[in-house]
């Protein structure tokens, strides 16, 4: 959700502000006036969005990941033990 404060207001209830974007997942739209809305989000959200927009620049690749999250909505795929899967990419732990 989306929440819009004007840049007074913001300023008021900044730790109040803060709390709500990283404990409530919110986004905070600043307005200023004669100058440029800015958003305030998590961290953590900015770079989910910013490595989602980056796998999703190369058309091939953006396919791709859209072909297996149509797959795995579908539950077309098949489920793998992690043992398998680290096998499979040569990630196979040695025992001591």
């Amino acid at each position: 959700m989306t929440i819009e404060f004007t840049y007074t207001s913001a300023r008021e209830q900044f730790a109040t502000l803060l709390d709500r974007v990283a404990n409530d997942r919110e986004i905070v739209i600043i307005q200023r006036r004669g100058a440029e809305d800015v958003a305030m989000i998590a961290a953590d959200e900015l770079a989910s969005l910013t490595e989602t927009a980056y796998l999703m620049r190369s058309p091939e690749n953006a396919e791709r990941i859209l072909s297996a999250l149509a797959r795995a909505l579908k539950n077309q795929g098949k489920s793998k033990s992690m043992d398998n899967l680290r096998r499979e990419v040569g990630l196979e732990i040695e025992e001591a």
